[in-house]
């Protein structure tokens, strides 16, 4: 019934096991991969005609973790997956980036790969093995695939680079880095990094670029055995003579609109070029169907030979010149935090909202529930690029670059003992072109800042892009919209100024070498210095204390025996410490409880309540204290917080009591000193020691 073929290695101290033939068979490619006891079924379908409407490249894919791998039931009312979590659609950008550039120029056809994670073993994350399984279906399937890739984590812990690190390893690791490629280039890294050098980063890159390669090997050996026969991708002739008609009527056009500085004037003027070339070739009956692409082509050709011949480009810039940047804090007067970072023509306006353990984010993962602290979300409104559109839920893109920046600075957030409010960013993208997420990494630092956040150092990004024409190339800093869209590397670089905290690179053509790599970090570091510098004429540190609009906090600990008595039966007592003062109270189990209030009067009201629930009297002190209860032996008083004590009827008065009523009453406010604390808790008090007038020890006779 099954035609099985499988293939596997030791790889990184664990099994990799690829498996095809048995699961999936009417896919155009499938494989089931498993690592240690982490298994993802990887599929891949393309339909065998292209549609005609569709100029580009129509890829899609889904990366889907399902509870039961990892021995769940789905939260929530409906008990079943819903919409895509934050991991999966990073996983699904990370496994789309390294695979399309490597399908064939002018390949149409709708594909879809899908990454179904069926076991988790909570030891290996399952997103490499999903880019493994990705990979090897596509290799398969028979499309014209120029693969197969592979992928690796690395990590850098005691000095040393280690591959695939454990998902508790990680914790220990200076280095979270994700790097996929052929088996000549890198196509794609991802990374978030403690402060590491350039040469660090880069000996990572090159560590997980040589380690990948027996699965690349692994996977042709499976296709040697196992692939489909291959596609036959019919290229569609185009007639010279169109071609240089084109040019002719484009070319001049072209060349004018690129030497305009301003990016809405040049786009202008590229659409007033097109409409005017395509009106002339349809009056001369010409077919206009493939202009639009010859068309794209030629700019291309155009921009990206004119910055090699000359080092200049499409704003006057040299190759390493960052564009003007303005930096501005404080600007909103509500905020606890925010701040304006422009770069040219691409300005983020961000804001920080400080909040208390409440507002901490709750994520159901795969490996287990846990709380986040620090978000930071990216908003790319349509107004941004002069456009309008639906305003829909982020998309991928928005939850990618969102990501990235907070990659960027999370290594340097305090720990929440040292800083033990919930933190969120949020990055409204006012205006772009080019490297908006750079622009949210700037903006975010200094919005923290200015909102009293500690952070170690300030932050900044910078994005590098290229320029590859056979054997030379040109690496750009502080890229352009049309640079990253014509060019052919997206490289961006985020970090302080003692080292690198993220690093993302996508890579349009079959891959860059070291030397590529080793300048555009170079370059990177010069940037980034030089935003860094910027950055600290509006704010060069995190602001001592957070402003008054934002809350105050207060944490401190008490016993973990006293925390049933702070909340009480049904959290009575707790609902009317915050009812009565104003404040917000948070515990932990360990103890650890944090106030938070709009004012210091009204969170030492709070503490000095809790205080006083938890506070044990002490013997010899004197109290303050109302009667509660009289009884026929005594009178119970509440002295200390909810804590009463019994005086008792010979402790009343120094003389002789022969009623407890002749002495005190239900209500009354007396002084009483405490005698002593009994092994069960009970306390003794007394009355007639103390002064009742003046609350002092009553002089002896």
């Amino acid at each position: 019934m099954f035609d099985i073929h499988r293939k596997e290695i030791m790889w990184g101290g664990r099994k990799l096991v690829i498996e095809t033939g048995k699961i999936a068979r009417q896919a155009t490619g499938s494989v089931v991969v498993t690592y240690g006891e982490t298994t993802v079924l990887a599929t891949a379908v393309a339909m065998k005609n292209a549609r005609p409407d569709v100029d580009f490249f129509p890829l899609t894919v889904n990366y889907q973790e399902k509870a039961f791998a990892a021995g769940k039931i789905p939260g929530g009312f409906f008990k079943r997956e819903g919409r895509p979590s934050e991991k999966e659609t990073l996983t699904s950008r990370l496994i789309d980036r390294p695979i399309r550039p490597l399908f064939a120029e002018g390949f149409r056809n709708d594909t879809q790969v899908m990454c179904t994670v069926l076991s988790h073993d909570l030891e290996n994350d399952p997103d490499i093995v999903a880019m493994i399984g990705a990979s090897a279906a596509l290799t398969l399937s028979g499309v014209p695939f120029m693969g197969p890739i592979g992928g690796c984590r690395v990590g850098y812990i005691d000095g040393e680079y280690v591959l695939n690190p454990l998902i508790d390893q990680l914790d220990e690791s200076d280095l979270d880095l994700v790097v996929a490629g052929t088996a000549d280039a890198v196509l794609m890294v991802e990374s978030e990094a403690k402060e590491l050098s350039e040469d660090q980063m880069l000996g990572a890159v090159t560590f997980g670029h040589r380690e990948m390669q027996p699965v690349i090997d692994m996977i042709i050996e499976l296709a040697e055995e196992a692939a489909k026969d291959p596609w036959t991708l019919e290229e569609e002739e185009i007639d010279e003579g169109f071609r240089n008609r084109l040019r002719e009527l484009a070319e001049p056009g072209l060349r004018e609109a690129y030497a305009i500085r301003a990016k809405s004037e040049r786009q202008e003027k590229i659409a007033a070029v097109k409409e005017s070339v395509l009106a002339t070739l349809e009056e001369e009956g010409l077919d206009t169907a493939k202009a639009g692409e010859l068309f794209k082509k030629l700019e291309k050709d155009i921009v990206r030979n004119n910055i090699l011949d000359t080092g200049i480009r499409i704003d006057g810039r040299d190759l390493k010149t960052v564009r003007p940047i303005s930096c501005e804090v404080g600007i909103l007067p509500r905020a606890h935090g925010a701040a304006l970072f422009t770069r040219g023509e691409t300005q983020a306006l961000v804001v920080t909202t400080l909040g208390t353990g409440a507002d901490e984010q709750i994520v159901d993962a795969l490996d287990g529930e846990y709380r986040e602290h620090f978000m930071l979300h990216y908003n790319f409104p349509p107004y941004s690029v002069g456009e309008t559109s639906f305003r829909l839920a982020p998309g991928r893109r928005e939850i990618g670059h969102g990501k990235l920046a907070w990659r960027a600075l999370n290594p340097l957030m305090p720990s929440k003992e040292d800083f033990p409010y919930t933190v969120r960013v949020v990055s409204e993208i006012t205006e772009s072109n080019g490297s908006s997420s750079m622009a949210t990494v700037c903006g975010s630092s200094l919005a923290m800042m200015d909102a009293g956040v500690p952070l170690a150092r300030p932050v900044a990004g910078i994005a590098m892009g290229l320029i590859k024409e056979g054997d030379r190339f040109a690496v750009l800093s502080d890229i352009l919209g049309d640079e990253d869209h014509l060019g052919d590397m997206d490289f961006k670089v985020a970090g302080t100024e003692r080292g690198i905290t993220a690093l993302q690179m996508d890579i349009k053509i079959t891959g860059i070498t070291e030397e590529i790599m080793r300048q555009a970090l170079a370059q990177a570091h010069g940037g980034r210095a030089h935003i860094l510098g910027e950055m600290a004429k509006a704010m060069s540190s995190s602001r001592e204390e957070v402003k008054e609009t934002a809350p105050r906090i207060t944490t401190f600990s008490i016993p973990k025996d006293k925390i049933r008595e702070v909340i009480g039966t049904g959290g009575k007592v707790i609902r009317e410490i915050c009812e009565t003062t104003g404040a917000k109270v948070d515990i932990e189990d360990d103890g650890t409880i944090k106030v938070a209030a709009a004012s210091e009067d009204v969170a030492k009201a709070a503490v000095d309540w809790i205080k006083s629930i938890v506070a044990e009297p002490e013997v010899g002190e004197i109290y303050k204290g109302k009667v509660v209860k009289t009884v026929d032996f005594g009178a119970f008083v509440n002295f200390f917080g909810s804590r009463d004590g019994l005086v008792h009827i010979s402790e009343l008065a120094k003389e002789r009591t022969r009623q407890v009523n002749d002495v005190v009453k239900e209500g009354d406010e007396v002084y009483v000193k405490v005698l002593g604390i009994d092994d069960r808790g009970k306390v003794r008090l007394s009355m007639k020691v103390v002064n009742q007038e003046t609350g002092e020890e009553a002089k002896e006779d």
